[in-house]
């Protein structure tokens, strides 16, 4: 990775300019059976995509706020380096009503309502598929995000000392997400391209945002994200980490 990546949105870029056709991001639903895989190209045009909706749909500016209330999912991450490319604030399940824009699950509607801003509502279906029937004062993301531009540029440069992240209420700015990131890869067992994590954690710490995301994006890594990784059945972790190539897991 290039030593002067100061952003998640930078880490992403150089992942892009590196090798775009390598997976980045392996999502497996265990409630579902549901397996995404996204290569670096891929990922980067969702992200693409995403960050056009932020800052040409819903206006959001550098500095604005964004609750997310999503689980662990290959779209969450695909939102977290959208919020990090635009400069705003990614709040990983904080307080809905002061907050900007709200981006929900199907389960968290009701709570997402009391935002007084934008709200976008994720179906979280496979494939990325809509709602039968958009929810009532939602945007749908997955009718909206198709039609974004497949490339991005942010109106105004994302300042890396800038508040970027805030989860368990802890604020972080982009710059210590990297930094932080790149500290604690080699502990996760990330020691640099080619290395391939297992997360089964959840997205409401830092240790599953690092694990599922940060740490594999800021080594030249790549993850396999587990969710529900509790209803698995006997055997199906063993064979996953031997078909994915995993060399280390976090649980």
């Amino acid at each position: 990775m290039n030593a002067t990546d100061r952003t998640p949105a930078d880490l992403l870029g150089s992942a892009l300019a590196a090798d775009p056709g390598r997976p980045l991001v392996t999502f497996y639903d265990d409630a579902t059976g549901e397996r995404v895989e996204l290569s670096v190209a891929t990922f980067a045009n969702w992200v693409a995509k995403t960050s056009n909706l932020l800052q040409d749909e819903l206006s959001v500016e550098p500095g604005d706020r964004v609750a997310l209330l999503l689980p662990a999912h290959w779209q969450t991450a695909v939102w977290l380096l959208a919020c990090a490319s635009v400069g705003v604030v990614a709040d990983v399940t904080g307080d809905v009503r002061s907050a900007d824009v709200v981006v929900s699950g199907p389960d968290r509607l009701e709570t997402a309502r009391t935002c007084s801003g934008a709200r976008v509502a994720l179906a979280l279906r496979p494939l990325g598929g809509r709602f039968p029937q958009t929810p009532e004062g939602f945007v749908d993301y997955a009718v909206e995000v198709p039609g974004q531009g497949d490339r991005f540029v942010p109106y105004a440069p994302v300042d890396p000392e800038g508040p970027a992240l805030i989860v368990a209420g802890r604020e972080f700015s982009g710059a210590e997400v990297v930094e932080r990131a790149r500290a604690e890869a080699t502990g996760l067992g990330l020691t640099g391209p080619g290395s391939r994590i297992l997360s089964g954690l959840p997205y409401d710490t830092w240790e599953g945002l690092n694990a599922g995301l940060y740490a594999p994006l800021a080594t030249g890594g790549s993850v396999v994200l587990c969710r529900n990784l509790e209803q698995a059945a006997d055997g199906v972790l063993d064979k996953r980490v031997e078909s994915e190539r995993v060399t280390t897991i976090a649980r």
